[in-house]
Parts: C-alpha cells; sequence; structure tokens
C-alpha cells in the first residue's frame, strides 16, 4: 500500500468516527436553541468556551509529547506512557485542589447573565470542574490507542461517549418533561427534582459521558505502572512546555471571543449576542470535523515517517490534497448555508429571527478554519526538528491579535468583530509557519498552485453567498465547477497513487 494511501486509510478511520460523532452532536444544536433563548444558549457557549481553554492547560502539551518521544525513545514505550501520563495526573490534581474550594470565586468572575441565580451559576461551574479533570486523564490513554494503530477502538470509544451525552439531553430535555406532565409511571420519582428547561442538564449529561468515558479506558489505564524516568520526564517536560503555551494560545483565538463578548458588551444584551455567534459558528461545524479527523490522522502519521527518505514530499502532496478537499467543504457549506440555517431555529420566530441576524459570520468563520487546518498541516516542521518554541511563538502571536483587537473592536462591531478578528488570527498564523517553516525545514509545497485553489474558492464563496444571495442553485452550480476543475487539474496524480499498490 503507498504512503499517501496508507494515511488516507487512517484519516477516513478517524475521520468517520469524528464526523459520526460531531453529527449526532450537532443534532442537539436545534434542540438547545429551541429550548433555551438565545441569552440562556449564551450561557452555554460562554461555559464551554472556558472549558475549552482550560483543556489545553490540563493536558500540559503531553499529548503531542507522547508521540514525539514514542518515535524518539522507541525502547522505552512503557515509561514515556507513565511519564505523559503522571504528568497530567499531577496537574489534574493540583487544579482540583485549588478550583473546587475555590468554585463560588470563580463563578463570580465568570458569570454573564444576572438572571440566573448565583447558585445555579456554581453549580455549573463545579460540573465543569469534574468535566476537565475527567476528559485530561483520558487524553493520554486515548493517545496510546492511537499510537497503537487502534483507530477502531477509538471510534468506538468516542461514538459512545457522544450517543451517552446526546441520550442523557433528549432524556432531560424531552422525556423526563413527558413523564412529568402526562403523569405517567415514574412522576412522583422525579418531579421533586426535577427543573424543567434548567440548562445545568447538558452540564450534568456532558459529565456523565466523561465518567462513561474514563470507565471505557480501564483497559488502557490498567497498562499503567508507577515507574517513572525523572531525567526523561524532565526532558518531556520541556519539550511539551511550548507545545503547552502554543495549544492554550491557540485555544484562546477559538475561544476568548465568546468570553469577550460577554465581558465587553452591555449586561443586558451580552448572553443574547453569545448566543447567536456560538449558534451560527455551529454551521462551521463540517469544516471543523475535517479538520479534526486530520489532525487525529496526521500527527502520529507525521512522527511514524519522519526517517523514510521522501517524507518532505509525502508532506507536500498532503497537504496539496488536504487544501483542496478544505476549500471544497469551504464552498459547499456557503453554498447551502440557507439549508444549514434551519438547525438554528429558536422556539418562535422572534427568536428564530435573532439567530440567524449571524448568518454573516459563517464564511469568516470556515476560511478561518481554511487557513487553520493549513497551519495544523504546516506545524510537521518544527514538531519534526523539535523547535516547538515556534510553535509558541504562532500561537501567541495569534493569540495576542485575538486578545488586543476584540477588545478595541467588540463594543462598537459587536460578534461581527469576533469573526473579522479569528480569520486575521489564522491566517496570520498560516503565513508565519510557512514562513518560518521554509528557512528551518524546507518542505517542498506546490505554493502557485494551493494558492490558486484557495483564492478561486474565496471568489466563489463571495459569489455565492453576496452576489447570488445564498441562492442555493447558483450556489452549488459553482460548487460543482469547482469540483470539477480540481478533478481535472489532478487527474494525473490521482491515478498515479490509486494505481499504487
Amino acid at each position: 500500500m503507498s504512503t499517501a494511501k496508507k494515511f488516507a486509510g487512517q484519516t477516513a478511520l478517524y475521520g468517520l468516527s469524528t464526523i459520526a460523532g460531531r453529527v449526532l452532536n450537532f443534532f442537539l444544536t436545534p434542540v438547545y436553541t429551541h429550548a433555551y433563548s438565545t441569552k440562556v444558549y449564551g450561557i452555554f457557549g460562554n461555559m464551554y468556551s472556558y472549558a475549552s481553554m482550560l483543556n489545553a492547560l490540563l493536558a500540559f502539551g503531553m499529548e503531542t509529547t507522547f508521540f514525539r518521544y514514542l518515535n524518539k525513545r522507541s525502547e522505552n514505550k512503557d515509561v514515556v506512557y507513565n511519564n505523559s501520563f503522571g504528568a497530567i495526573l499531577a496537574v489534574s490534581v493540583i487544579f482540583l485542589l485549588i478550583t473546587f474550594p475555590l468554585s463560588s470565586l470563580i463563578t463570580s468572575w465568570i458569570q454573564i447573565d444576572p438572571n440566573t441565580p448565583f447558585a445555579e451559576y456554581v453549580q455549573y461551574t463545579r460540573y465543569f470542574i469534574g468535566i476537565l479533570i475527567i476528559d485530561a486523564l483520558c487524553v493520554i490513554p486515548f493517545a496510546k490507542i492511537r499510537a497503537d494503530g487502534r483507530p477502531g477502538r477509538y471510534g468506538k470509544i468516542k461514538l459512545l461517549n457522544i450517543i451517552i451525552f446526546v441520550g442523557l439531553n433528549l432524556a432531560f430535555i424531552y422525556v423526563l418533561p413527558y413523564i412529568v406532565n402526562h403523569n405517567l409511571p415514574g412522576t412522583a420519582l422525579i418531579k421533586p427534582w426535577f427543573k424543567h428547561g434548567w440548562l445545568g442538564y447538558v452540564f450534568l449529561s456532558n459529565l456523565m459521558a466523561s465518567i462513561a468515558t474514563l470507565l471505557m479506558l480501564l483497559p488502557e489505564l490498567a497498562q499503567l505502572r508507577p515507574k517513572f524516568n525523572r531525567v526523561l520526564l524532565a526532558e518531556m517536560l520541556l519539550y511539551s512546555w511550548p507545545v503547552l503555551i502554543a495549544n492554550f494560545s491557540f485555544l484562546i483565538n477559538e475561544n476568548l471571543d465568546k468570553i469577550l463578548l460577554g465581558k465587553l458588551l452591555p449586561v443586558k444584551e451580552s448572553a443574547t449576542q453569545v448566543g447567536i455567534y456560538v449558534a451560527c459558528a455551529k454551521i462551521s461545524i463540517f469544516l471543523s470535523i475535517f479538520v479534526n479527523a486530520f489532525r487525529l490522522g496526521a500527527e502520529p502519521f507525521f512522527f511514524s515517517h519522519a526517517n523514510n527518505k521522501n517524507a518532505n514530499q509525502t508532506y507536500a502532496r498532503i497537504m496539496n490534497y488536504f487544501i483542496i478537499a478544505v476549500c471544497m467543504i469551504f464552498v459547499a457549506l456557503v453554498a447551502n448555508i440557507d439549508l444549514l440555517k434551519y438547525f438554528i431555529r429558536g422556539r418562535d420566530t422572534t427568536q428564530t429571527n435573532l439567530y440567524w441576524s449571524g448568518l454573516r459570520v459563517v464564511p469568516l468563520l470556515l476560511f478561518g478554519y481554511v487557513s487553520l487546518g493549513i497551519y495544523m498541516n504546516l506545524s510537521v516542521w518544527y514538531k519534526l526538528s523539535d523547535q516547538t518554541k515556534y510553535g509558541l511563538y504562532i500561537s501567541g502571536i495569534g493569540a495576542i491579535l485575538t486578545i488586543i483587537l476584540n477588545v478595541i473592536f467588540i463594543p462598537k462591531y459587536s460578534y461581527m468583530a469576533s469573526a473579522w478578528i479569528s480569520l486575521i488570527a489564522y491566517a496570520t498564523m498560516m503565513v508565519l509557519s510557512y514562513i518560518w517553516g521554509q528557512k528551518n525545514y524546507p518542505i517542498p509545497y506546490n505554493l502557485k498552485k494551493n494558492l490558486a485553489y484557495i483564492i478561486i474558492a474565496i471568489v466563489l464563496v463571495y459569489l455565492s453567498f453576496s452576489v447570488f444571495k445564498r441562492n442555493i442553485f447558483a450556489g452549488n452550480a459553482l460548487l460543482l465547477l469547482f469540483v470539477a476543475s480540481a478533478f481535472y487539474v489532478e487527474r494525473k496524480e490521482l491515478k498515479a497513487i490509486f494505481s499504487r499498490k
């Protein structure tokens, strides 16, 4: 099997499990937007933004470090596994000891809706402390499954996690209220504690799904031993801390806009504006899914093939087809945005119109994900050359742009500023990574061809969204034109790849 085919196969397997899980999760978006007002949904988005950023701190950059040191110290795989998990466990214990006693103080700082009872907000915070710690403990066992080349087990556990999460959400939002409202058997047990329409059930569902996931990872956890190599651990931590800062900086780019919207806009409208922005951002989830699936397959693949003779040519070829794929998805989502918008309908016409008023952010956020995906692909150079400090520099610059520009422009332009700034930050990171990468670890990317695909996709998206006013027929005609042209240009290379054994 050719290297390109092997990579495509691994990415497809991770992609299928990721897509299946994310699609199930995506179908909760209309459930949430119908069950909760824009203001309450804004609390949802705000809490998950904080959680996403803290996830990076608890993971401590150990996922990438684990893959790197499996390759560097292949004779000590068990020690690498024990060290990686032990580092995250130590950080998680410290986090628990600090945050749980201070949960009320933390809540007073993150609360964006003064109408929600403070005690309920504290409960939200405590649920998230539990979610964050359990999810952190799952990071290295999941990485081990990927390193062992077992995408089937990885996908099964991830999918079951989403099924449990979705099932519990549907039970709390629809099933239990139906039982109580119709006085069915079990009502006497449910009624004393059940709060109809309480947002906390979403977070409780997440916590229970995370606990179930940790239990499913017990076979991997059972392989851990209390054996550590202090010298190796120190070396791993030296490698991981720039990755940690880079990951945290990246998550600032991804999530800080929602947090700053809640902080910088007037109290009366901040939660509503966050809700609109978060809901419309959900439409870009399909491109995010592809980028994430690529990362899951690419990271272990890039490390394991680093010593191959033609590794750099392989990386360049992967980049070429990655760009074609993300550009196709970019054009396709914008072409069909007037269908996808029905996934974010409110409980009435007024709420629906509020959500749809934010659709202008979708093309901007989508191109941001295109840039992010390319950056993730480009990042192979500093990970393979042990120059992770550049990941810190690049993500740090993106984070600084995100913070400064959002603080300046959110008060005047609200979430439209956040969408533009997200695009600017990711595009800047992409360009910087390419420039520094070509100086320090040259990879023969086909720059002219890749830029041509990106520019053509941007033009087609502009025509579809602004000129043809989101007309679904015109948009899909442009999509077909792009797909046909790409296949025509790449026909010889594709034929060569699929003719290899």
